[in-house]
């Protein structure tokens, strides 16, 4: 079972992007979301970036680190995870 995390993050892909035929649960939390994998354009790139920022209250502050963010659905819950922590401390 998808932690709770994860599993949000990729609803909100699959909802943002209206990926038709695509469920949630089919996207493998390992798998590249740039270039390979669901092969997301740079337009994708920056709705699901206004996204989850407004969702989670963080900031994607350069594309480097939107870069680093989307590498995949793993790497995305971990980026939210510590910027919340960081947020939550007022840092």
């Amino acid at each position: 079972m998808p932690e709770p995390l994860t599993l949000r993050l990729k609803r909100i892909i699959v909802e943002t992007l209206k990926l038709e035929g695509v469920q949630p649960e089919e996207i493998d939390e390992n798998e590249p979301l740039v270039g390979s994998g669901l092969s997301l354009d740079s337009l994708d790139v920056l709705e699901l970036v206004m996204r989850i920022e407004k969702e989670f209250g963080i900031k994607i502050k350069s594309s480097e680190e939107s870069r680093e963010a989307l590498a995949s659905v793993a790497h995305l819950a971990e980026f939210i995870r510590k910027r919340s922590d960081s947020v939550a401390e007022g840092g």
